[in-house]
This record gives C-alpha cells, sequence and structure tokens, in this order.
C-alpha cells in the first residue's frame, strides 16, 4: 500500500487544479495516432470533480451540433497538457447534473466577475503554461535521447553486416 501512495505522489502534477465546478474550460489534451502526436482543445462546462487523490477527474460537457457531449478526464494524467480556463463561473453546487436537462438560455452560467477572479484566472493559467511547458521541454529532451539511441543502435546493425 505505503509503494502504491509513493508512486501516486510521484505522478501528482503540480498546479494541476486551477479550475472550479461551473468554470467554462479548455482542455488540451494530447491524442497519440501511431506515432505521430497532436493536441486536441475540448472546451465546455466543468459540471463535477470526482475522487481524491492521484485517482481525480473531472467532467466536461459541451454542446456539440445540438448534441450535450460529456468527457471525463483524469486530473493528474499524462495526457492532459494543460487546463486553461475562458471563463469562471459563479455556482452554488458541487455538481451540476442538472445542466442536463437545461436547454438554450436556461444551460447559462453566471460568470464570477470583478478583479479577483480575474487575477485568480489569470495565475492559474500562467501556471498551467509554465508547467506545460517544462513538461513540452522534459518531453523533448526525452525524444532526443530516443532518437539518437536508436541512430546508434542502427549503426552498429550496419557495423556488423
Amino acid at each position: 500500500m505505503d509503494l502504491i501512495q509513493t508512486i501516486g505522489e510521484q505522478q501528482k502534477k503540480v498546479d494541476a487544479e486551477n479550475f472550479r465546478v461551473g468554470d467554462t474550460v479548455k482542455v488540451h489534451f494530447e491524442i497519440i495516432e501511431g506515432k505521430t502526436k497532436r493536441i486536441q482543445i475540448y472546451e465546455g462546462l466543468v459540471i463535477c470533480i470526482k475522487n481524491a487523490g492521484i485517482g481525480r477527474t473531472f467532467t466536461v460537457r459541451k454542446i456539440s451540433y445540438g448534441v450535450g457531449v460529456e468527457r471525463v478526464f483524469p486530473v493528474h494524467s499524462p495526457r492532459v497538457v494543460r487546463v486553461e480556463v475562458v471563463r469562471p463561473g459563479k455556482v452554488r453546487r458541487a455538481k451540476l447534473y442538472y445542466i442536463r436537462d437545461k436547454v438554450g438560455k436556461d444551460a447559462k452560467i453566471k460568470e464570477r466577475l470583478g478583479a479577483k477572479a480575474a487575477k485568480e484566472v489569470r495565475e492559474g493559467n500562467a501556471a498551467a503554461l509554465a508547467a506545460a511547458a517544462k513538461r513540452e521541454e522534459a518531453l523533448k529532451a526525452e525524444i532526443k535521447e530516443e532518437t539518437a539511441a536508436e541512430a546508434a543502435a542502427n549503426k552498429n546493425a550496419k557495423k556488423k553486416k
């Protein structure tokens, strides 16, 4: 049990949660298709945050071509590059499941206004961007090492022939 907790602590992201329930967010999610990687942006309303620790997840709901689509993202997943808050929401519930039944203007969430809310959003987005840039640099270094190792292996294979 202790081993699992230590591994979980190593996998946790710092500054991963810069959003709340009710915020409209852009989730930058890494998609791997074969050997290519790309970032897909999923924008919608955070309707719930569940669990604690390494297994923490959040659900984002968006309306796509008139149909409500929800997606659950793990907060500490390496595939979630960053979460950017577009619009902070003002809600009085921990779970916004009632939004599923609302249509049109009823489905809107009030926006948190004021300098304090704007400052929180700016700081949170800046921290998320910095963490994403740091992670990207580490991935680039890792890829560079892998390509160098592959090149050395190919060179050795050619010499043996």
